[in-house]
């Protein structure tokens, strides 16, 4: 924790603070409006199309999803049967399939890896976190239908533990209804919101809250974000949020999370390895993301 305060004070995130300041990005006006409603409320939502119009760049990601889907659907099966599979899972989240190992080693060639560094995302969470991020986190969930009504881990609401400055996008590769466990979030429940005080944010604190009470104090001010295949939702999940709960139908999405320096010196790793890759073709901001 003394680490954190440290470099988010003094050393790493002050450095990044001055990279930004010297080239503060350039947005548009789809771009500042997301930054308007994060800034606002801690979170935005839009189509994906929107803020990326390129098609070719969600054709690759559809169809890298598609096969993902294909291969953990199949690996389910098998352990239906009694087989043995492959699928990735964590303690505690045995609920949720990931696409990547950790420390899975990621390449330029990597569409997930792309998109986390794609100028339209990158520029949109460099300005909403005032300094030139890194990014942390890039993987692509899948959540099977549980049975009963116990929600576990991330499934209740709690806050991220590993920054106070940070971004994470959320985005949709099927469509999300209330059976397919949505994303929820807590507006202005970040650190510097009308709700901040609400079991504040503590670097590697206990971060989930007791549920009834939580439920009495936030009285109905969450937000459910049920919506259509290719939506994306950006927040700072050090706001109160929960997801993943689903009951009918399985919830398949990207997830991307941009952070301070101060998180990799102190509280987070990331979850891939980069590749040694040729960078020539890398803007500052984006091999700063990398590295």
């Amino acid at each position: 924790m003394a680490t954190y305060e440290v470099h988010d004070r003094l050393l790493a995130n002050r450095a990044s603070r001055g990279h930004f300041a010297q080239a503060p990005p350039a947005l548009d006006d789809v771009q500042q409006g997301v930054l308007d409603r994060l800034r606002e409320e801690g979170y935005a939502t839009l189509p994906f199309s929107d803020l990326v119009p390129d098609s070719a760049v969600w054709q690759e990601l559809e169809a890298d999803a598609e096969q993902f889907v294909a291969e953990t659907e199949a690996g389910l099966v098998r352990e239906s049967e009694g087989g043995e599979s492959e699928l990735r899972r964590s303690a505690g989240k045995e609920f949720l399939v990931r696409k990547y190992s950790w420390g899975s080693p990621l390449g330029l060639d990597d569409p997930w890896l792309r998109l986390g560094t794609n100028p339209r995302l990158l520029d949109l969470a460099n300005a909403y976190v005032q300094m030139w991020t890194k990014l942390e986190y890039v993987d692509v969930w899948y959540t099977a239908p549980a049975g009963g009504d116990e929600r576990r881990s991330s499934q209740r609401w709690h806050r991220d533990f590993n920054d106070r400055h940070l971004l994470k996008a959320f985005l949709y590769l099927v469509d999300v209804d209330q059976d397919t466990g949505p994303f929820e979030y807590v507006p202005r429940s970040a650190p510097g919101g009308e709700l901040d005080r609400l079991w504040p944010w503590r670097p590697l604190g206990e971060n989930y809250p007791p549920e009834d009470e939580f439920a009495d104090r936030v009285n109905g001010r969450s937000v459910t974000f049920t919506a259509p295949k290719g939506t994306i939702i950006f927040c700072n999940t050090s706001g109160f949020h929960r997801g993943g709960f689903a009951t009918g139908k399985p919830r398949v999405l990207a997830t991307l999370t941009w952070d301070s320096p101060a998180s990799l010196k102190a509280l987070s790793e990331r979850n891939y390895v980069l590749e040694r890759t040729e960078h020539a073709d890398l803007s500052a901001t984006q091999r700063y993301a990398l590295t």
